[in-house]
């Protein structure tokens, strides 16, 4: 009795580990969703300030079905590969479990099966998103929370539709002031030891 409960235990978690460390291929997804964002090829947003209009839905042209495993939405943002050059932390896997493409995520909805509507909202830039050069994603989950569609605003290449996100976050400001923290400091201690040398030398010479 004892080495069955074992086993089913083992069981249980070899499956558990299984879902936890499924390793997705971008490759083996289908692009089944058209998504398209209001910047223009080579727009310049500024975060914290701009916003992206972003619309989504299934390709109406797709078999009845395609969508039947669909469960969730996750919008993101992506480096393009301008972005990419030289920044291993913004590398591009196969595998979506160790891709570093699109660390920003947008939104996620629920996905309606019986409304195939497409899906419309505004998206203000976040102050944290560094300077690059993006492209937006989605991708369709099912209910394991595992990729199983995507679609894209830019195409196969990631050449088109591209725009750029200039980091205004406010973080320079901080710089700039621990900066002359620093250089003050590093300006009284210098003319603290001028005189205290000076003072000692008078000393010296009485």
């Amino acid at each position: 009795m004892a080495s069955l409960r074992l086993l089913l235990a083992s069981l249980v978690l070899s499956s558990l580990l299984c879902s936890t460390y499924a390793n997705v291929l971008f490759s083996s997804l289908k692009r089944t969703l058209i998504v398209t964002a209001s910047p223009p090829q080579g727009a310049v947003l500024k975060a914290g300030v701009d916003k992206i209009t972003v619309t989504w839905g299934l390709n109406q042209t797709l078999p009845a079905g395609t969508d039947s495993a669909y469960k969730t939405i996750k919008v993101k943002l992506c480096y393009a590969p301008i972005s990419q050059k030289d920044r291993a932390w913004r590398k591009t896997e196969d595998k979506l479990s160790k891709d570093k493409t699109c660390p920003h995520k947008i939104v996620a909805k629920p996905y309606n099966s019986a409304n195939k509507t497409v899906q419309s909202f505004e998206w203000l830039v976040e102050r944290d998103v560094p300077t690059a050069t993006y492209f937006v994603r989605a991708y369709a989950l099912d209910s394991a929370e595992d990729e199983v569609g995507y679609g894209q605003t830019t195409d196969v290449h990631k050449a088109t539709s591209l725009f750029q996100i200039q980091a205004i976050t406010g973080r320079h400001t901080t710089m700039d002031i621990c900066s002359i923290c620093f250089s003050a400091f590093a300006v009284v201690s210098l003319f603290g030891f001028f005189f205290n040398e000076k003072r000692r030398a008078k000393k010296g010479e009485k």
